[in-house]
């Protein structure tokens, strides 16, 4: 485990796809037993750009009916933060969301519905809509939120069709964040939204320092979305995969 991660951190943040689990899969098998573990010992967050019907699904169904103890010690956040989730009694509880307004939501949509054809990314054949109202978010998912992973990954490996996209939009909507967000993905929310913004508001919803927590995702790399937490000061560690968030996981608990 890298020098400057803390041996015990108090909380450990995760990413959702393609860190917990594969795209907008449910957590397999030998992640929830690795999560029912590490929440024996320390606060769990999962926060990612999906919504919180991604959240339900992938995650809160598959942990399954956690008791007391342990559900106190889950967080959820999707929209990056701009909304956050507790269990309570079984049951999500949504304990704030800033939402964006309806103008906000509009103009968002039209931007990157008007760019995205005007560049020739607009798909025909889409699994799911292209274009999600999350409340607090407007993302657009190139092939739709339910595409086949080996079609995400085929589509922009280099991640240079969502760069033009997200340059494009941000010019025609410069009053909001727009952000490349999954694998086809481009994210729109108001100014100063990112994954630094969820893990700053974590930080006083808990009262956990950065230093007492460590933040395990997919893409630190200075065009990822998981690396504003890493420029923002929290320890980080890397992963390719579950498997690699398995193993960082165990070796968090051994510990303890």
């Amino acid at each position: 485990m890298p020098l400057d991660v803390p041996d015990r951190p108090a909380l450990v943040a995760f990413d959702l796809d393609d860190t917990l689990a594969p795209s907008k899969a449910p957590l397999p098998d030998a992640v929830r037993e690795a999560l029912l573990r590490l929440l024996d010992v320390a606060q769990v967050c999962v926060i990612s750009g999906g919504q919180i019907e991604q959240f339900r699904s992938q995650v809160v169904e598959r942990l399954g009916d956690l008791p007391e103890g342990l559900a106190e010690r889950l967080h959820l956040m999707p929209t990056c933060g701009t909304q956050y989730w507790r269990l309570d009694e079984g049951a999500l509880h949504c304990v704030y969301a800033d939402d964006l307004t309806e103008d906000e939501k509009d103009r968002a949509m039209a931007a990157v519905e008007q760019q995205a054809k005007a560049l020739g990314l607009w798909a025909e054949r889409t699994w799911g809509p292209a274009i999600e109202d999350r409340g607090s978010q407007i993302t657009f998912s190139a092939l739709g939120q339910q595409a086949p992973l080996d079609e995400k990954k085929a589509w922009d490996p280099t991640g240079e069709k969502k760069s033009r996209l997200r340059a494009a939009v941000q010019e025609q909507v410069p009053d909001l964040e727009v952000r490349s967000g999954g694998s086809t993905s481009v994210d729109i929310t108001r100014k100063g939204i990112d994954k630094a913004y969820g893990m700053r508001r974590l930080g006083e919803l808990t009262g956990v320092g950065f230093e007492d927590t460590l933040f395990v995702g997919d893409r630190l790399d200075p065009d990822g979305n998981d690396y504003p937490v890493k420029a923002l000061g929290v320890p980080v560690i890397a992963v390719e995969g579950w498997e690699d968030t398995v193993a960082v996981i165990d070796g968090v608990v051994a510990r303890f």
